[in-house]
């Protein structure tokens, strides 16, 4: 029998918090200001959409933050939010100093997060190419590569040194919840090479101007895609690595293509072959 949730089974079950000193709405903004794990392995998440996608992906939440204004999201998400969450009751200007967003929507949470290692993803990497991001530092970029990576079935994702914190506000809202469900791990990329190669991953990398051709390059098999930052492209160290170099055809009156538009057609054309 399905349960139904009143607007005052709601409200009784928010803990209504009036405080800017409260612990957790301290720790939410925290969290949301260094868009990294906290020290007990949470990050900030927030928006009614986000908030559903990772119910559906099944995290697990320490805490979900209301604003006062948001009574019918409350009616909403607290059915599919477990009974032994902590929930709260914010008044709309304390909501609106914990969340980074300039027109909150009123719904934000701190969920439980296990990152995997580089052993983890290559593990669950076999059904699809492997990307290895190499320093992309833009939060909207690392976003749009996530949700592509899972659209198009990729195994998992390496992030190297120096690339944005997957657990930034930005990174989260621009994978549209795929940050959720996609494996991958922090590692050194120059590191992490040996093990791809004993795994037979062929290694792969993007370029604007130089390289096979995409629709004659061969992406089918093992293979990893490595993806260099929006403004240095590939270290020399990884590049010296690669066994071949693909060129994404372009108008030559643009310069090049950022990373997550090279990122999602390389990955396109991948899913393509497999097909």
């Amino acid at each position: 029998m399905k349960t139904t949730t009143t607007s005052g089974d709601a409200q009784s079950r928010l803990r209504r918090v009036e405080g800017r000193h409260n612990a957790l709405v301290k720790e939410l903004r925290r969290a949301f200001a260094r868009g990294e794990l906290t020290e007990d392995g949470c990050f900030a998440i927030e928006g009614l959409r986000i908030l559903e996608e990772a119910i559906r992906s099944g995290l697990k939440f320490r805490a979900v933050f209301f604003s006062n204004a948001a009574g019918t999201k409350a009616e909403r998400l607290l059915p599919q939010i477990g009974a032994h969450v902590e929930t709260l009751s914010l008044p709309d200007k304390l909501f609106a100093t914990a969340v980074p967003s300039e027109t909150p929507q009123g719904v934000a949470a701190l969920v439980r997060f296990k990152e995997l290692t580089l052993e983890d993803v290559l593990a669950k990497s076999a059904a699809g190419p492997l990307l290895a991001i190499a320093g992309v530092q833009d939060p909207g970029n690392l976003g749009t590569i996530l949700r592509s990576a899972e659209a198009f079935s990729a195994g998992g994702v390496l992030l190297g040194e120096g690339t944005v914190s997957p657990f930034n506000p930005k990174v989260v809202r621009g994978s549209a919840g795929s940050v959720f469900r996609l494996p991958f791990a922090r590692t050194n990329l120059a590191k992490a090479v040996e093990s791809l190669r004993e795994r037979g991953l062929r290694l792969v990398a993007t370029s604007s101007h130089k390289g096979t051709p995409l629709p004659e390059a061969n992406l089918s098999g093992p293979l990893a895609i490595f993806i260099g930052s929006e403004g240095a492209g590939l270290p020399r160290d990884l590049m010296s690595e690669i066994d071949e170099v693909v060129a994404i055809p372009h108008s030559p009156q643009v310069e090049s293509l950022n990373a997550g538009v090279a990122a999602s057609i390389v990955l396109y054309e991948a899913a393509r072959q497999k097909t």
